[in-house]
């Protein structure tokens, strides 16, 4: 199968058709799990699909290195390139590989400024402007702000890129919604255009959504991510 094909046939597809087109520039996305779930997983698979379809993809880290979240990459890719018999893998992993840049700000070196500085940069002097920006492990939403969100809306609006965020759901304990999103999240929602949850059964993770735009009716997307390959699939 070769590279249009894989991305014509993702289950990507049928999430942006249940979303009403995607999550469109300028929008803000999240995905919740509990932790070790996958939404490191679901966020670089979201990431290759861009890449692959040739568009820049910036994934931001704040907790793990440039190098593992790399070997994340490569190990998604491998798995989706060998599910999918891709016959031309190496030219379009040299293709992911050229359209992503991975920034990590570690030891709570992160800030609004430093992210903008950075992201100045790659556009002067590397002509790299992304059109979706994967921010992972930020902002802390025990005490993420409104004006934190507004910040991050403002960006996304700028750059006219998707942002993709994440955000931990703790197993007990703590006050949810009548929807059981925890309070802490919800009540930033306003600033959240696409809301989803991963939720884990005996043998594979359903993806829930949780917040369609201003959509009331929101659909059942029958996309699952296996827990042993980090892929989508069909459910």
């Amino acid at each position: 199968m070769y590279q249009k094909e894989v991305n014509r046939r993702s289950p990507l597809r049928v999430f942006e058709r249940s979303i009403h087109g995607g999550l469109g520039p300028g929008n803000i996305g999240l995905v919740m799990s509990r932790a070790g779930v996958g939404k490191t997983a679901f966020l670089i698979g979201v990431a290759l699909d861009d890449l692959m379809r040739g568009r820049k993809v910036l994934h931001v880290n704040t907790e793990d290195t440039a190098e593992k979240v790399r070997e994340f990459y490569d190990e998604v890719f491998h798995d989706l390139a060998e599910a999918n018999e891709l016959s031309d893998k190496n030219a379009v992993h040299l293709t992911v590989e050229r359209n992503r840049m991975i920034h990590t700000f570690l030891g709570d070196t992160f800030s609004m400024e430093r992210l903008q500085g950075a992201l100045g940069y790659m556009r002067e002097f590397m002509d790299f402007a992304p059109a979706a920006v994967i921010l992972d492990g930020y902002p802390k939403w025990d005490t993420a702000t409104d004006e934190q969100m507004e910040e991050l809306k403002e960006l996304a609006g700028k750059l006219k890129c998707e942002l993709w965020l994440s955000s931990l759901i703790h197993r007990d304990g703590e006050e949810v919604d009548d929807r059981g999103i925890p309070q802490r999240i919800a009540r930033l929602e306003k600033h959240i255009s696409v809301m989803l949850r991963l939720r884990p059964t005996e043998d594979h993770v359903r993806l829930e959504l949780v917040k369609d735009h201003e959509n009331q009716d929101l659909a059942d997307l029958h996309i699952e991510l296996d827990p042993r390959s980090l892929l989508l699939a069909w459910r």
